[in-house]
């Protein structure tokens, strides 16, 4: 072998190249060797050499036969030198397959201008191919000095991990390069320079404002498996957790479908079917193939798995999204609860639009439900384990006291009404989920009741019944009970339970109006003057309490009629509902009579006790 050697690098100086310009943006490295090829040929699907001396060997490097000649490659390479060459028709040329080669034929026909001795260009976009294919073909130092392992892992070095741009080409190339890019440390080394670029920007997130860290959208770009290795690179040099979080909501924001598209895409293919399913691109909703979907669904594993641990590390939207997304495509469900939990952390800070999460069939991922009659529109199981995750939270803080999570269920409840598949257990349940402190006003409550029962129209009145009994009568502001007053909807006995509270709730503020008033009448004379301005206030009120108490009177009034009639219809009536609307009755005209001449007379005592205090002085 090394006397062949020797032979053909005597022969290979019938040629000299010269050619040792450069190309802007590539290094042009002159080589020492001589070449015998006058010229390169391409033709169809074949790449030749034209020289004086016959070629003696075809290497075929995917669909490109490649006739060269024998002595030029074996020169170089050592790999060559051990393939089981096959003869060929002719008795002086042998053939040789490469399979899977890296790069392909563009990079085996830069490697074989090489060994012919032309001045070879490197570039990041060719580097890493090209140190790969040297890799296989064993271009070491043993058969010339200076060849091409030696000439890649130089300009790898000292030119690429130098630059951030060069490291962020390199790493795209590398792509298709598998396993050998990883073998030979390529990706690694490419992941380490960009994260300790990326790290060196200190900027606080506040500082970011609307302008981008610079290096978001560069590895934005790089496919998941290398931006995963950069985020845990990063985090290991201690960058931020909110700044990683930022990255991961871009790349997730670039991949994925958007989030405001992804709901109206929702809405409107939730009775869909079919073999495609769902992708929204650039705000269209357009149709992807099972192959794309699996690819989004490594994607979003991927990024669930690499957020930070931290609560401020992304914000309750993107998790809910997220999680939206990981129904959408089927996910692990380990990774689904892990969302699940994240989201309950900080589920004061989502919105009703945040959590309408779409029911998908678990068997045929991303597609939505195909039976609306039998399945519900929207995954409220889902909701409720996120709401008990956030009341576990709390306890284990003991910081139950903001209550704004009780408006966000009540809305939330008030948007799931309008489903007609939605059950009243289910209804219950999520309404149920909460503790009795957490609510101080059911105004909430009985608007996403009314809705439901309006969405509802032939609900039996046990199950009308059952479905009031979840709000509290005397949680009620008195605009709802007036409305409540006027709603035919609710079962008979529910109003009337919210007029007797309404009721009961006057005459307890009748009565502390009384107490102030007989503590005025204790005042002296110098706060005599005072005394009457509140009074007269109190009277002001009271007659705004009396006002309210006859139009209740006649709302009860409109409910006794209409129930006579109900009574009339079934011939019969009943002892104790008689009795109660005697006791209405007199509760209310009593206390409406008594209400009046107490007001009176206690008016006229103080006039003449303060007419008697004023005659004594005198």
């Amino acid at each position: 072998m090394q006397q062949y050697h020797n032979q053909t690098q005597a022969q290979s100086r019938m040629y000299v190249c010269d050619d040792t310009s450069k190309t802007p943006g590539k290094l042009m490295i002159p080589t020492k060797g001589y070449t015998m090829a006058q010229n390169f040929e391409k033709k169809d699907r074949s790449w030749s050499v034209t020289s004086d001396i016959p070629t003696d060997l075809s290497i075929q490097v995917e669909d490109i036969t490649f006739n060269v000649h024998k002595y030029a490659v074996l020169s170089k390479s050592g790999y060559i030198g051990r393939v089981d060459l096959h003869p060929a028709n002719s008795d002086y040329r042998n053939d040789a397959k490469l399979d899977n080669f890296p790069g392909g034929a563009a990079t085996f026909e830069v490697v074989l201008k090489f060994c012919y001795g032309l001045p070879l260009e490197l570039s990041p976009n060719n580097v890493a191919p090209l140190r790969c294919a040297s890799e296989l073909l064993e271009m070491t130092e043993e058969f010339e000095e200076g060849n091409l392992i030696s000439k890649t892992e130089a300009f790898l070095t000292f030119i690429v991990l130098a630059s951030w741009r060069d490291s962020i080409m390199v790493l795209k190339t590398c792509e298709n390069l598998s396993p050998w890019a990883e073998n030979l440390q390529i990706v690694r080394r490419c992941c380490d320079s960009i994260s300790g670029k990326a790290f060196q920007d200190k900027r606080s997130v506040g500082e970011l404002n609307d302008d981008i860290t610079w290096w978001f959208d560069d590895v934005a770009n790089l496919r998941i498996d290398h931006f995963v290795r950069i985020i845990a690179a990063l985090k290991s040099k201690g960058t931020k957790p909110e700044i990683i979080g930022l990255c991961i909501k871009h790349y997730a924001e670039k991949w994925l479908p958007g989030m405001e598209e992804e709901v109206l895409g929702q809405r409107e293919h939730w009775f869909g079917s079919g073999e495609l399913q769902l992708s929204i691109v650039s705000g269209r909703i357009q149709e992807a193939p099972i192959s794309q979907s699996k690819e989004q669904k490594i994607i979003i594993e991927s990024l669930v798995s690499i957020l930070p641990p931290q609560k401020e590390a992304v914000s309750c939207k993107f998790l809910l999204w997220m999680l939206k997304m990981a129904m959408m495509y089927s996910i692990t469900p380990a990774l689904i609860s892990e969302l699940e939990k994240r989201a309950g952390l900080v589920l004061l800070d989502a919105t009703v639009q945040d959590l309408l999460i779409f029911s998908y069939d678990s068997r045929d991922q991303g597609k939505p439900i195909s039976s609306p009659e039998k399945k519900t529109m929207y995954n409220t199981d889902t909701v409720q384990r996120i709401v008990e995750y956030f009341l576990m939270h709390e306890q284990e803080n003991q910081n139950f006291e903001n209550l704004e999570v009780s408006k966000l269920l009540d809305n939330y409840l008030a948007e799931i009404a309008t489903d007609p598949n939605l059950t009243i257990s289910t209804f219950q349940a999520l309404a149920e989920a909460l503790p009795e402190n957490a609510r101080i006003c059911h105004d909430g409550l009985y608007r996403a009741i009314d809705i439901y029962m309006k969405t509802h129209p032939s609900l039996q009145e046990h199950d009308r019944k059952r479905l009031c009994k979840v709000m509290s009568c005397q949680k009620l502001s008195f605009d709802a009970c007036m409305h409540i007053a006027q709603n035919d909807r609710l079962p008979l006995k529910t109003v009337i339970q919210v007029l007797f509270s309404e009721q009961a709730k006057m005459r307890v503020a009748m009565q502390s109006k009384e107490q102030v008033e007989n503590v005025a009448e204790c005042e002296g004379e110098e706060s005599w003057l005072s005394a009457k301005k509140e009074i007269n206030t109190l009277k002001t009120e009271l007659e705004k309490v009396k006002e309210q108490m006859l139009e209740l009177q006649r709302d009860y009034s409109e409910l006794q009629r209409e129930y006579e009639k109900l009574i009339n219809k079934q011939h019969s009536t009943s002892s104790w509902m008689l009795g109660l609307r005697k006791i209405i009755n007199a509760a209310s005209f009593n206390g409406k009579v008594e209400a009046d001449s107490g007001e009176q007379k206690k008016i006229s005592q103080r006039r003449q006790s303060n007419l008697g205090r004023r005659q004594s002085i005198s």
